[in-house]
């Protein structure tokens, strides 16, 4: 039974950093695409960040861009959200996903996404 297990959420202040990481235990971890995505109540789930099987293609949400940094350890199976410059706007239930795939197609909706972890929280206050 494959699972996607989520760490590192928590309550920050404006400006700040936390990491996340998830940890996937399939076997063919290490080559598939995945990503983050988040979910503030009462709005849809949005992409933040993706990374390729292997981790040469990232892509990111421009709310995101030079504020978060996706990477993995192919070794370990588990992909990390460095996320500095917190800001307010940032709170939401973070949750890792996994494609079957390699590759990154469609990865902006998350209704192409196959595999979900729980979820983190992250809160992030003035």
């Amino acid at each position: 039974h494959v699972q996607l297990v989520e760490s590192g959420g928590g309550s920050v202040q404006v400006g700040g950093s936390l990491r996340l990481t998830c940890a996937h235990s399939g076997a063919t971890a290490g080559s598939v695409c995945m990503g983050w995505f988040r979910q503030a109540p009462g709005t849809e789930r949005e992409v933040v960040a993706v990374i390729s099987g292997g981790g040469d293609n990232t892509y990111y949400a421009d709310s995101v861009k030079d504020r978060f940094t996706i990477s993995r350890d192919g070794a370990k199976n588990t992909i990390y959200l460095q996320m500095d410059g917190l800001s307010p706007e940032d709170t939401a239930m973070y949750l890792c996903a996994a494609k079957e795939s390699y590759y990154c197609n469609n990865w902006r909706t998350w209704r192409y996404w196959g595999r979900w972890g729980q979820g983190t929280q992250v809160t992030v206050s003035t």
